[in-house]
């Protein structure tokens, strides 16, 4: 199991949230099992439960996210996975460049569970919707409290504005090869 601690935008900072942290929870297969987990989620904004399904900016709210750029190249894909189950995967030939939606060959699973103070996100991505070989990682968080502020988490901030697009910010690996 990986775990990253994921760090909010030093312009964009939270209300409550204390952390964030991402993690690979298993690779087998058939899925791509990840978490986030936030503390301090007495604020947490969440969109509503709208069912499976394609949808574009998810990332205007409580969204995580995940990029995997294969070892070697510039091109990489996205994959934004909402509390509300809705989800958006794309391909980009470079830096935000040539985007085009990524094929799924079956919907990913979303499951938000939230306490008082504690707030826990699970995914399940298909296994075949992963780049072939190793990959660079990025896993980050769009965090909205109550009023609508916004934060920004990921595993690096290099830049004075938010960027998960960022290559600086794919500071972790997912090798399928070594998957049970």
């Amino acid at each position: 199991m990986q775990t990253h601690p994921l760090i909010p935008h030093p312009a964009h900072p939270p209300l409550g949230v204390r952390q964030v942290v991402a993690k690979v929870i298993g690779l087998d297969p058939l899925w791509l099992r990840l978490r986030w987990r936030i503390e301090g989620a007495e604020r947490l904004a969440t969109p509503a439960f709208a069912g499976k399904g394609r949808a574009d900016g998810l990332w205007r709210t409580t969204c995580f996210e995940l990029f995997l750029q294969p070892e070697g190249g510039q091109a990489y894909a996205e994959f934004n996975l909402s509390p509300s189950e809705r989800w958006a995967a794309y391909d980009f030939r470079a830096h935000r460049d040539g985007m085009a939606e990524r094929a799924m060959p079956r919907e990913p699973g979303c499951t938000m569970r939230k306490g008082q103070q504690l707030a826990v996100f699970d995914a399940a991505i298909p296994r075949g919707a992963l780049p072939d070989g190793a990959c660079a990682m990025g896993l980050s968080a769009v965090i909205e409290e109550t009023g609508g502020v916004l934060s920004y988490w990921a595993l690096s901030q290099p830049d004075d504005k938010p960027d998960f697009h960022d290559p600086a910010c794919f500071t972790g690996k997912l090798d399928p090869a070594r998957a049970a």
